[in-house]
């Protein structure tokens, strides 16, 4: 069965020999990056094109075409190469960009020909070069990964983020394309790979040079942003949605050849049996924000591994105590007498060894998780903090926009002390539905409704004033439907501080006028993007990020208006506007499935405790946990007056 990934998910490959298979909308050529453990380029020589098609364990097509295969033997691969990206660019001559062509679909297949794992290349616009997807090498195992970073800037831009100097990645991107001038360019080779074959037509200039190392002290970025949080589930699976589209791909990557900042000094080496102690931002990434997020993705994937391995080891135990009993029991001599209850004895002492061992382990990696957890959470930043973190209390409004937002914490039965931050990547590419319902879970049923509906208007809020106070003053602008006006005591704190982009629209002629004007800004922008023209926009047209928070939903919603929500939906996210629901999916029934799509098109979180979050690989059921200001705090309206005192110097 063909696993389906999102942006940023993995799958395990269970083979050494693959084929890497492409279905595009329209010609493309297809080519191969060969990167070390942190997605550095060695060279040019690293790059398998058209103009020089072959490296060890792969081979690249010669030309554009909407169809391709390849076949790669991982097997033989350099040592030094942990990472095989393919990479898709549009020719000279055929579309502008990906956006004005169906989606390409990209999967890895088995040498019998039978698909291991697929993913759809969606959300590109204005890229005219993708990485699709990359094989990668992680604790002596490979594994495919959605990628989905897309360049407007074309294949050098890609190059030059993968680690080539500038002048190289335009060399090699000219040669590739088959527009390179006569003097052609530097070949070099992965450590510990052979050296390439110059290919007819190329030739290796005299004074070759070659490619500068890395900085010994800084560790090299990685050419893309590894995979997300979970359960977004982030990445996950909500059990009452559809899977979820996040954008995993980074908002602000960088194409200069600037070395990233320095990762924070180790601490000492552990002593001999020591755990070793844990650092906050030690992982890859350009940014220590970027750092920060790839460890919590980390963090997320170790204890879903732990928490895995020991249930997989309980189950196993206790299959193993059936089987023998059945086999003891089967034999009617056992059945007299006390040698029955002997081999009954055994089999559950065996049982309780292997689950004590399970439990040995799992309370070691729970201990150094714990530990990393309580380096971790002080020093994220404001976008990734709860709301009682003390940078809060020294935040101020940002220059550019973050990197992800924190919506809750996530954690499991095995230790409930133990919280991961729920970390969603920005800009949403998926809105949000926060259920207020008393359906939806036991807790909320054992909540009275009034309370539930304050909580979820509260959450709705907090996530509000959150997303405003992470983004630069004057790029991010929220709109609210509450057309009973039900939800004024939750708003109260967005209306004095005088950050909403208007006041909250009620009733049915406040609902249509909302719905009509982001409506139209949807539509004008798409034209403007399809165009090549964003800058004819009308000077009405607000240009920054939208949040529309609808309250009380369908109060106030005549068939037209719920048309143009789903439409919101559906195309809003592509174009910067993003929807935040908060309602309760009975209350709309009366639509049947005529809602259906939107419910699934909305990522679906509880403000009670609830595990109705499933991660897609090791199938737990992640227990969420809304993030809150604490009770008296002062917090959020501090937030917001800085925001708005932002925007007043702004103006």
């Amino acid at each position: 069965m063909t696993a389906e990934l999102v942006r940023g998910q993995n799958h395990p490959l269970s083979r050494s020999r693959v084929e890497i298979r492409v279905s595009a909308g329209t010609p493309v050529l297809a080519l191969a990056q060969l990167g070390d453990d942190t997605g550095r380029l060695a060279g040019p020589g690293a790059v398998a094109h058209p103009g020089a098609r072959t490296l060890p364990g792969l081979e690249v097509p010669g030309e554009a075409s909407g169809q391709h295969r390849i076949a790669v033997d991982l097997d033989a691969v350099a040592p030094a190469v942990h990472r095989v990206g393919l990479v898709l660019v549009l020719p000279p001559g055929g579309p502008g960009h990906f956006g004005a062509v169906p989606a390409s679909y990209v999967c890895v297949a088995d040498p019998e020909g039978a698909e291991l794992a697929g993913y759809t290349l969606t959300g590109l616009e204005s890229e005219t070069a993708v990485v699709a997807l990359e094989l990668y090498r992680r604790q002596g195992a490979w594994k495919v990964r959605a990628v989905g970073q897309g360049y407007a800037a074309g294949l050098g831009a890609l190059l030059a983020d993968a680690g080539l100097p500038a002048p190289a990645a335009a060399e090699l991107a000219a040669a590739a394309l088959g527009t390179a001038p006569a003097g052609d360019i530097t070949l070099a080779v992965m450590p510990g790979g052979p050296a390439p074959t110059v290919p007819r037509g190329l030739r290796a200039p005299a004074t070759a040079q070659t490619p500068t190392p890395a900085p010994q002290d800084v560790p090299a970025a990685p050419a893309h942003t590894p995979p997300p949080m979970p359960p977004q589930p982030q990445p996950g699976q909500d059990t009452a949605g559809g899977p979820p589209t996040i954008s995993y791909a980074h908002p602000r990557r960088r194409t200069s050849t600037e070395p990233p900042e320095p990762a924070p000094r180790p601490a000492a080496p552990p002593r001999p049996g020591e755990q070793p102690r844990p650092v906050a931002g030690d992982a890859s990434g350009w940014s220590m924000e970027e750092r920060l997020y790839n460890q919590v993705w980390g963090m997320f994937e170790d204890l879903a591994r732990a928490v895995a391995a020991y249930r997989g080891a309980v189950e196993f135990a206790d299959s193993r105590m059936d089987r023998e009993l059945d086999e003891a029991l089967s034999d009617p001599r056992h059945r007299l007498g006390g040698s029955g209850n002997a081999a009954r004895d055994t089999a559950r002492a065996r049982r309780e060894e292997l689950v004590a061992r399970a439990q040995e382990v799992l309370d070691r990696d729970l201990v150094q998780l714990t530990a990393e957890s309580e380096v971790v959470e002080p020093a994220l930043p404001a976008a990734y903090a709860r709301w009682d973190n003390p940078v809060w209390q020294a935040h101020s409004v940002p220059a550019e926009a973050p990197l992800a937002l924190r919506l809750g914490d996530l954690h499991l039965p095995e230790r409930p002390d133990l919280r991961i931050p729920m970390l969603v990547r920005v800009p949403l590419e998926r809105g949000l539905w926060i259920d207020n319902g008393r359906t939806g879970s036991e807790a909320a049923m054992a909540m009275d409704t009034d309370r539930l509906r304050r909580a979820a208007m509260d959450m709705a809020v907090a996530h509000a004033a959150r997303m405003l106070a992470a983004h630069p003053a004057d790029r991010f602008a929220v709109h609210v439907i509450d057309a009973a006006g039900a939800g004024a005591a939750s708003l109260a704190p967005l209306v004095r501080a005088g950050v909403l982009a208007g006041a909250p629209a009620a009733g049915a002629a406040g609902v249509t006028e909302t719905l009509e004007r982001l409506t139209r800004r949807v539509d004008l922008v798409q034209m403007a993007v399809r165009a090549g023209a964003p800058e004819d926009l009308p000077p009405d047209v607000d240009t920054s990020d939208q949040l529309l928070i609808v309250h009380d939903f369908p109060h106030g919603f005549d068939d037209r208006a719920v048309t143009r929500l789903r439409y919101l939906a559906d195309e809003g996210p592509a174009v910067g506007v993003h929807l935040l629901m908060v309602a309760d999916r009975d209350e709309a029934s009366a639509y049947g499935p005529l809602l259906d799509p939107l419910w699934r098109s909305l990522m679906r979180l509880s403000p009670v405790p609830d595990n109705h979050l499933a991660d897609p690989w090791v199938h737990h059921a992640w227990i969420f946990e809304p993030d809150l200001p604490p009770q008296g705090s002062r917090v959020l309206d501090q937030a917001l007056e800085r925001v708005a005192a932002a925007r007043g110097r702004a103006r």
